[in-house]
C-alpha cells in the first residue's frame, strides 16, 4: 500500500487510570497520541486474550503517527482472575464495559498527557481489536451476544461508534465452535444482524483455531453476516496473530512477518481516515495500491 500517511512525532503514556464503578480494579490505559496537530480523531484498541495495553504497538504506533490518539485498555481478564471470581462468567461484559469506560472518560484521557488537551476530537470515534478484542469491539459496533436459549442479547452498541477495524474476528457460535471454546467461550456466539457500523474485518487465510470445529474461514463470519462490515482483508499466509501485530511483549506469533504487520496497519489507518471522513481519498487509494503489487500479501473484497 503505497498511499500511506505520513508519520508524526509520537508521545506515549502510562498507565493512565479510570475509576469505573462495579469494575472491582481500576482500568488502566495507554494513551498514544501525535505530538502535534488538531482535531484528533480517537481510536480504542481491545487487546486478545491476556495480552495487556503495552501489546500492539505496531498497530498503536502507526495510527498514532498518522494522526490518531489511540487508546489501549488493559482488560481484567489479563490479571488471571481466579475462576470463582464473581467477575469471571461476565468477562466478555466487563471488556464491552472497558471500551464504554474509556469514552466515557476521555477528558480524563486527554488531561493525562501533557499537550493533549483541546486537540482532541471526540466526534470521530473508532473502535479496533484483536481476537478477543475484536468480539469486544464489534460487541460496541452493533454486534449482539447469543444466549443460552439461541436469542441475541441486548444491544450494547454505543453510538459514539463511528466505525470499526475488527482483526481476527471470532465467527458464529453453537455448532461451530470446538468442545473446548463452547465450555470455556460460550459467549462466542455472535449475532451480527445489528452491527451496523462502517467496518473492516481483517482476517488469516490460514488461522486454524482452536476455538472452532470449522477453518480459517471462521474468521470471515463478520464479513459475509454484518451489513456494516463493508471490506474484508484477507491477508495470505497469516495465521491468527496477522504477522505479529501483538509486538515482540507476544512471544506466541506463529507466523512472524514484518510486511504483514504493516500492511495491517496501514490498513487500517486508511479505512478509519476514510470512514470517519477525514480522506475520502485513502482507503480506495490503498486499495488500488494493494491490488497492484506484484506480490500482494492479501485480498480485498468490498460489498
Amino acid at each position: 500500500m503505497n498511499h500511506t500517511t505520513p508519520a508524526a512525532p509520537v508521545v506515549s503514556v502510562a498507565p493512565v487510570t479510570l475509576t469505573v464503578p462495579g469494575r472491582g480494579d481500576d482500568l488502566r490505559v495507554r494513551v498514544s497520541a501525535p505530538v502535534e496537530g488538531h482535531g484528533l480523531p480517537v481510536v480504542v484498541l481491545s487487546h486478545g486474550a491476556t495480552l495487556t495495553m503495552d501489546d500492539y504497538g505496531p498497530l498503536a504506533g502507526r495510527w498514532a503517527a498518522g494522526g490518531f490518539v489511540v487508546v489501549q485498555p488493559t482488560h481484567l481478564d489479563s490479571a488471571g482472575l481466579a475462576p470463582d471470581d464473581p467477575r469471571t462468567p461476565d468477562l466478555w461484559r466487563f471488556r464491552v464495559g472497558d471500551l464504554a469506560a474509556v469514552l466515557d472518560g476521555l477528558p480524563a484521557v486527554e488531561a493525562a498527557v501533557p499537550g493533549l488537551a483541546g486537540r482532541v476530537d471526540r466526534d470521530r470515534v473508532a473502535v479496533a481489536g484483536h481476537s478477543w478484542g475484536a468480539q469486544s469491539a464489534s460487541v460496541l459496533a452493533g454486534a449482539r451476544v447469543v444466549g443460552a436459549d439461541g436469542t441475541p442479547g441486548e444491544s450494547l452498541a454505543d453510538p459514539r461508534v463511528r466505525a470499526a477495524v475488527l482483526l481476527s474476528l471470532p465467527g458464529t457460535g453453537g455448532a461451530d465452535l470446538s468442545p473446548f471454546a463452547a465450555e470455556h467461550f460460550p459467549f462466542m456466539s455472535p449475532d451480527f444482524a445489528e452491527l451496523k457500523t462502517p467496518s473492516l474485518v481483517v482476517a488469516g487465510d490460514r488461522d486454524q483455531s482452536p476455538l472452532t470445529v470449522r477453518g480459517p474461514d471462521w474468521f470471515t463470519d463478520g464479513f459475509r453476516l454484518a451489513p456494516g462490515a463493508t471490506d474484508l482483508l484477507t491477508l495470505f499466509g497469516a495465521e491468527h496473530g496477522l504477522g505479529g501485530i501483538q509486538g515482540s511483549h507476544d512471544t506466541r506469533t506463529t507466523d512472524e512477518n514484518p510486511g504483514r504487520v504493516a500492511l495491517v496497519g496501514e490498513a487500517g489507518l486508511a479505512y478509519l481516515r476514510t470512514a470517519l471522513g477525514l480522506d475520502d481519498a485513502a482507503w480506495p487509494a490503498a486499495g488500488r495500491a494493494l491490488a497492484a503489487a506484484d506480490e500482494p500479501l492479501g485480498r480485498l473484497d468490498t460489498k
